[in-house]
């Protein structure tokens, strides 16, 4: 591609050091970024290495173009995970309605959906030999000053940099740090889920079956023909439950409680539910912030702008936000500038997104019979419409040239 002429050399930002705490998505992203124009960047994450595997994720939109760019589309075009179809089920687990992938709301031959382990595992493969990587630490405190940013790490280092970035995540501890309690920014959406893999005893192949009752769904979902299936519980809870949020053992017997009583194949998967290792439990919720930076410190990804897993644009913003702000940082010598330049640049995209709960991105959850017969019967009138069509909002941005780079 051909960069267009832009208001400075990227070489006069070649020793800035930037701090990114976060190695899942946005964070790789924006270092593989700010790598290429000429930055020194250190990644940190608390986690002891990269976390693979993991539920399926989808690229869409503008998010595609940006991955092209970093040329990891191939890599992850053979990832891709292919559902064939969609089932959704009665109470009873009789047949409500089954479509094709292709008109269940992603893009034939555009969108990706990959597990986000793979897409981890591509990020992290372009940045790992040009990249400062500390894992099994986090940052402690942050010390800001006219000159830089002191750190203190949880493993006792101290090191100053130009610049650090929140990368963290929706429970970001940089921005709780910076600008305070999540409840200030969280916007909760009504919904709880929890998420493992459990055995494909099921015969299942590229395809997700769900079974739904107003208020409950759940889902196993198989990305292959491997023996194991993503397993999905999520229920409409008025208000969160804030003492099961950090305790592994309440989250169990809530989800439990919850799906009492239930039919179809619920009593085996909250039997494997209580045997999974890898059980993620976590509310519907979106990040809402009247500022993405203060100072000499921004937040990227989830822990600016989480739009929530209903929209399914949580990875898509994160690598097109991570884009945006690695070419306001080189295209602007003050941080401030270049950090108001990426929140101009990147909210409405942000905002258009998360208005897509507001928007019909719920109704694969229906909280009254009404509303759950209203979603099959639309489900049914999928299968004699053309394929799903992209959304405006998953292009609503428009990536910019790559600056100049020495």
């Amino acid at each position: 591609m051909t960069p267009t002429g832009l208001s400075m050399d990227v070489s006069t930002t070649a020793k800035r050091r930037v701090l990114i705490s976060g190695a899942s998505i946005s964070g790789p992203a924006l270092a593989y970024w700010l790598h290429r124009y000429g930055f020194a960047v250190t990644v940190v994450e608390k986690a002891g290495a990269l976390r693979g595997g993991g539920y399926p994720i989808d690229i869409r939109g503008t998010a595609i173009e940006v991955v092209r760019r970093m040329g990891i589309l191939p890599r992850l075009q053979n990832a891709h995970i292919d559902s064939r179809r969609y089932t959704f089920l009665n109470a009873d687990g009789s047949l409500a309605a089954s479509v094709p992938r292709a008109v269940a709301g992603s893009v034939e031959g555009q969108d990706l959906e990959v597990r986000r382990g793979d897409l981890a595992a591509a990020l992290y493969a372009i940045v790992r030999d040009d990249v400062e990587f500390l894992f099994n630490d986090s940052i402690d405190t942050l010390d800001q000053s006219e000159q830089g940013v002191d750190v203190t790490f949880h493993g006792g280092q101290r090191r100053t940099f130009d610049l650090v970035v929140g990368a963290d995540g929706m429970h970001s501890h940089t921005r709780k740090s910076l600008f305070g309690p999540e409840e200030r920014f969280h916007r909760y959406l009504g919904y709880c889920f929890a998420i493992f893999t459990m055995p494909n005893t099921f015969g299942l192949s590229h395809e997700l079956m769900m079974w739904n009752t107003p208020g409950k769904a759940a889902a196993l979902y198989a990305v292959g023909d491997n023996d194991e299936l993503h397993a999905f519980l999520n229920f409409h809870q008025p208000e969160p439950p804030s003492d099961a949020l950090r305790n592994p053992d309440a989250q169990r017997d809530l989800v439990a409680s919850v799906f009492a009583g239930a039919g179809w194949e619920v009593p085996a998967m909250l039997n494997a539910m209580y045997d999974a290792d890898d059980l993620f439990f976590d509310t519907a919720g979106q990040i809402r912030m009247p500022h993405w930076s203060s100072n000499r410190v921004a937040l990227v990804g989830d822990a600016a702008y989480a739009p929530s897993f209903l929209t399914g644009q949580g990875s898509s913003l994160a690598l097109v936000g991570a884009y945006m702000l690695a070419h306001s940082l080189a295209t602007n010598g003050d941080h401030t500038a270049a950090f108001a330049a990426y929140e101009r640049d990147v909210r409405e995209f942000v905002a258009m997104n998360q208005a897509l709960v507001d928007n019909g991105a719920a109704t694969l959850f229906p909280t009254t019979a009404l509303a759950l017969e209203q979603r099959n019967t639309m489900l049914r009138k999928l299968i004699t419409m053309p394929s799903a069509t992209a959304r405006p909002a998953h292009s609503a941005i428009e990536l910019p040239e790559l600056a100049h780079m020495s």
